[in-house]
């Protein structure tokens, strides 16, 4: 297959590429940085910022699959700059993406989008599979925008994936680099009592969704990207603890993260539940659905 892919050099992006390369698939990537983009990662790649413009038809014609993942971190002091930055990354990037899609000639058959588990908003301890409503928070506008762009890619004829992601669990960037060093040093725990759901997914589990959905046309629409088994924050801080032999009990009050991370820290302190509801539908084998076992592959 000949595929091309935003936001390649990313944690997601930089295993689905190697994933691709290694079935034997052509691969393409839209990037800022064209030339660092081709000399990490090995393939083609041609420039492209997502703001300024349409994306460039030639380098989405004739690709059987478009997979989309560029946009700003979230994982940030949320300042008014940063929140626009972050909404403006998704929408007017994937508004930009489509346009560029709309100009291809022959057209490919699949865009596969990345979207956010923050899409569902506060739901606590209920249950989310992909039909729960949207929720009202910024996360979540940011999430419906988005996928309202990648949406619009139906109109063109193309089939369209939104995975929905939760916490990807690669010891070598995310979340779960950035828990490591409290809790290497013995000194992580729960996190705002702990209570919260954390819908988590090994990396590998993840990127294999990713290449599911852009090989099996019974794939379409929302796709929750976690785990089937969501444990709370104070399961993971016990399981992470288990796994690194140290204690996880030093809690974290939601009042520090404010202040640390101020807005952003709400997804820290608010989970959702999420359940891969259409993935399992499609049969989608999971490797990793035990999280002592996710953990201690992640951490290898």
């Amino acid at each position: 297959m000949q595929v091309t892919i935003t936001g390649a050099t990313g944690l997601i992006g930089n295993k689905l590429v190697a994933a691709l390369k290694e079935r034997g698939d052509t691969v393409t990537v839209l990037s800022r940085r064209a030339e660092p983009a081709a000399a990490a990662l090995g393939v083609e790649a041609v420039a492209w910022d997502p703001l300024a413009g349409p994306a460039p038809a030639e380098a989405l014609a004739g690709r059987d699959a478009v997979v989309h993942l560029a946009g700003e971190p979230v994982a940030q002091r949320w300042s008014a700059k940063v929140k626009e930055a972050i909404l403006a990354s998704r929408e007017t990037g994937t508004r930009n993406l489509v346009a560029g899609l709309r100009a291809a000639e022959p057209r490919p058959g699949v865009l596969v989008s990345s979207s956010a588990v923050g899409y569902y908003g506060k739901h606590g301890a209920e249950e989310i599979p992909e039909d729960t409503p949207a929720g009202g928070d910024f996360l979540a506008r940011v999430c419906v925008a988005w996928e309202r762009e990648a949406l619009e890619a139906q109109e063109l004829g193309m089939r369209v994936v939104l995975v929905r992601t939760g916490i990807v669990l690669d010891k070598t960037g995310g979340a779960l680099k950035t828990m490591l060093p409290p809790f290497k040093a013995g000194v992580g725990g729960p996190v705002a009592g702990g209570d919260q759901y954390m819908p988590w997914i090994h990396v590998d589990d993840l990127v294999s969704m990713y290449l599911a959905a852009i090989d099996d046309e019974r794939w379409r629409g929302p796709v929750n990207g976690s785990a089937p088994t969501p444990v709370t924050n104070k399961e993971f801080s016990k399981a992470l603890g288990r796994a690194l032999h140290r204690p996880a009990v030093a809690p974290v009050p939601a009042f520090a993260l404010r202040a640390l991370y101020g807005e952003m820290a709400e997804i820290v302190t608010e989970g959702q539940r999420a359940v891969p509801h259409a993935a399992l539908g499609h049969g989608f084998a999971f490797a990793h659905a035990d999280l002592d076992a996710a953990l201690a592959s992640a951490l290898a």
